[in-house]
């Protein structure tokens, strides 16, 4: 796209950036460590990411935390936008125990998608139970 006008507004030009996909199998076996460490890794390379299933909200408290103290130390970050879609709730109780004992022996919460990506490029994801909304900064 290059600056042509619609509906009265400029298109700017989006560009360095990438989506990745990151098979929860490839974090499964790290530490929480190595885990926010591969995720900042792909994040700093200016990537959209969409992890399969989600790490701990320990893991993830740590991740905001860790971006926040980037913020003003590293060139061009100004942070990061995540969301976390799963499933509905509406789980019987046995099912949930069905879930949990299946989320046990696979590693992970599979029932979930992580998506992330850094704010100079996201400006917001948006959720709702028929989509994700992406919106790019320009």
């Amino acid at each position: 796209m290059s600056d042509k006008k619609k509906g009265g507004k400029k298109i700017g030009n989006i560009k360095g950036f990438s989506i990745q996909f990151l098979p929860y199998s490839e974090i499964r076996d790290l530490d929480s460590d190595d885990r926010i460490k591969k995720i900042l890794g792909i994040l700093l390379g200016n990537n959209i990411l969409i992890l399969q299933g989600r790490i701990t909200p320990n893991e993830e408290s740590r991740l905001i935390g860790d971006t926040m103290a980037m913020i003003g130390h590293v060139a061009n970050f100004k942070g990061i936008e995540l969301v976390v879609i799963s499933g509905n709730n509406r789980d019987s109780i046995l099912g949930k125990m069905k879930k949990g004992i299946a989320n046990a022996l696979a590693g992970g919460d599979f029932s979930a998608i992580t998506v992330m990506g850094p704010a100079t490029i996201v400006k917001e994801i948006k959720r709702n139970p028929k989509k994700i909304e992406l919106f790019l900064n320009r």
